[in-house]
């Protein structure tokens, strides 16, 4: 009894102490309920209410690198937020085809994950609005948010029960966005699904050939972003279907470097700043 009680408060203790550790990656477990949808479909889902909070809110520092102004957004685009997800909320999922669910899904997240921010600013980090249900959760990814097609969803339901399984695409970490410094940009423009694939391939390139993604540490061996390690296998089983996944997106100067490493990565650790991507004035 005393051994488990050990246990249970230096699990306490690291969750408390490491923040890496606490956020851990759920399995991609599909829910067969969304498997629906109809190949056949024309119909568009608007996401142009979205476009307008990212193009009055959102600044763009470089390719693969934004930040969103909560401060702003806060006092005079949050009814603009909610509404938008509101129509979201009332949209037929099933009926539409593959890309404009995969599009809604990526837009949905996104501004649901602002909408949370903004409902608990000022915050320095996303990690800091421990909303989720469960003793050893943390941050708001768990906690129950919106309703669709009669059922109640959280950010880890749409990204890890919907996205991953049923598209099995390693672009969803990158269009995906978490409000931190460390993951993935916010993307200046809402996924289109006439467009999905050639965003995809933006957001990647923008975080891959970003040192928060891939760098080389003065040892010479790689220092990439915690993702790769929490998603893993999404990147590639192997070693060699890693490197391949990175040297896709790379530009010259990068992929030379990953390739001469092959095959396979000399990696001396991981990083992720959870700094909330908020635009400083």
């Amino acid at each position: 009894m005393v051994s488990i009680m050990r246990v249970s408060i230096f699990m306490v203790l690291v969750l408390l102490l490491c923040p890496g550790v606490a956020r851990s990656a759920p399995d991609a477990d599909l829910w067969p309920d969304w498997q629906a949808h109809d190949p056949q479909s024309t119909d568009k889902v608007d996401h142009s209410a979205w476009q307008n909070v990212l193009d009055r809110y959102l600044v763009v520092f470089e390719p693969g690198v934004t930040a969103f102004d909560y401060a702003s957004a806060k006092s005079g685009g949050y009814d603009a937020i909610s509404g938008y997800i509101a129509s979201m909320a009332q949209v037929g999922v099933d009926e539409l085809n593959r890309d404009q669910q995969f599009a809604y899904w990526v837009n949905l997240y996104n501004a649901l994950t602002v909408q949370v921010v903004l409902d608990h600013y000022p915050v320095t980090s996303i990690r800091d609005i421990n909303i989720s249900p469960g003793l050893f959760s943390s941050g708001p990814w768990g906690k129950k948010l919106i309703t669709v097609e009669g059922r109640t969803l959280s950010l880890d339901d749409i990204e890890h029960r919907i996205l991953r399984p049923i598209w099995h695409d390693p672009r969803i970490h990158y269009a995906v966005n978490c409000a931190s410094i460390g993951c993935p940009a916010l993307a200046p423009k809402a996924y289109d699904a006439d467009m999905l694939y050639a965003q995809l391939d933006q957001a990647a390139k923008g975080f891959i050939n970003h040192p928060r993604s891939v760098r080389r540490n003065g040892d010479g061996a790689f220092v990439l972003s915690q993702l790769y390690d929490w998603y893993r296998d999404d990147f590639g089983k192997s070693d060699a279907d890693f490197i391949s996944h990175l040297t896709r997106y790379a530009g010259p100067e990068l992929a030379a470097q990953l390739k001469a490493d092959a095959p396979r990565l000399d990696i001396s650790g991981y990083e992720y700043d959870w700094t909330l991507n908020a635009a400083t004035k």
